[in-house]
């Protein structure tokens, strides 16, 4: 019984080392049309945020530790790729929106 407690312990601690990346929300119609020309470059510069937080999130901690562990670190690798791949395409999207709306 020991030993099985002995070897459960790190499984456990696995399971819960997937590290939480902020998520980008798509540019939705409704915000397109009621975004000011403000209020874009506003977005843009949180959205310059929330991609600040992912790679700091991604930086080498004990959580990349017990991730690696537990799945060779391929859970926390989709996870950042997922939340870059959200970032990349809202921001592509305010940036399109900032040149319709503001044309100065």
């Amino acid at each position: 019984m020991k030993k099985f407690l002995l070897l459960a312990i790190p499984f456990m601690l696995v399971s819960c080392a997937t590290k939480q990346y902020p998520q980008s929300p798509q540019l939705t119609a409704d915000e397109k049309n009621i975004l000011s020309c403000e209020d874009v470059k506003k977005e843009i510069i949180k959205q310059e945020s929330v991609i600040s937080e992912i790679n700091r999130t991604g930086n080498f901690d004990g959580k990349t530790v017990l991730g690696f562990l537990g799945d060779f670190g391929i859970g926390n690798g989709i996870a950042k790729s997922d939340a870059q791949e959200k970032a990349e395409k809202r921001m592509e999207a305010l940036k399109e929106q900032r040149n319709q709306k503001c044309k100065e």
